[in-house]
């Protein structure tokens, strides 16, 4: 029971489409309809600007954060493996509802805000490694899906060989969190290798 009423909370979590409804609400703009059609965080900085794409960013991080947290506050395990289980399902959940948003006709982003979310819920120390790994490679190269692809392939070896964590499970899910952020990417990677990709700069007024 507990699994499946934490998976329906991860899923209603990453369903709630910040980038759609913010700016809907405020600019009367579906951000799907215009940049990459993505509705993510990436997309809204280049539609609407950074004021709300740093609130998407923000909203979009908490809701993995949250989705794999919130166990913790609930449910004691005496076998921490099964605390972990159920936080890998709810991560996998959370990461899904914002790609296949209920609220959102089941289109939204690619996920990658709101895994480093997860992450952050998971493994603090290691999600603080990709993050400054992505900021490094953004702002050496300002491709974000370049520091979002880097970012995610280097995490289950920084999970293993920086941090020597044993579970499997951990590490089986980190590498299917990489996977689906490549696949989710792979139009970029295309775009990268054409070097047809769009920059951003991080601190262009």
């Amino acid at each position: 029971m507990n699994f499946l009423i934490f998976s329906g909370i991860a899923y209603l979590l990453g369903s709630i489409p910040t980038a759609v409804w913010i700016g809907k609400s405020w600019y009367n703009i579906d951000v799907r309809e215009h940049g990459s059609k993505n509705a993510g965080a990436t997309n809204t900085f280049r539609v609407l600007g950074k004021k709300p794409g740093i609130i998407v960013l923000s909203i979009d991080v908490l809701k993995g954060f949250f989705a794999v947290y919130i166990p913790v506050f609930f449910i004691q395990y005496s076998v921490n493996d099964e605390l972990v289980k159920l936080q890998i399902i709810a991560a996998i959940l959370v990461v899904l509802g914002h790609v296949f948003p209920l609220f959102a006709n089941f289109k939204g982003g690619k996920g990658v805000a709101t895994s480093l979310g997860v992450v952050f819920g998971i493994h603090p120390p290691a999600a603080t490694v990709c993050l400054l790994v992505f900021l490094l490679v953004f702002i050496i190269c300002n491709y974000v899906s370049l520091g979002a692809i880097v970012a995610a392939i280097i995490f289950p070896f920084v999970l293993k060989f920086v941090f020597a964590v044993e579970s499997i499970w951990l590490l089986l899910f980190s590498v299917v969190l990489s996977l689906a952020v490549i696949i989710t990417h792979r139009k970029n990677v295309t775009r990268l290798l054409h070097g047809q990709e769009n920059k951003m700069n991080l601190f262009k007024k």
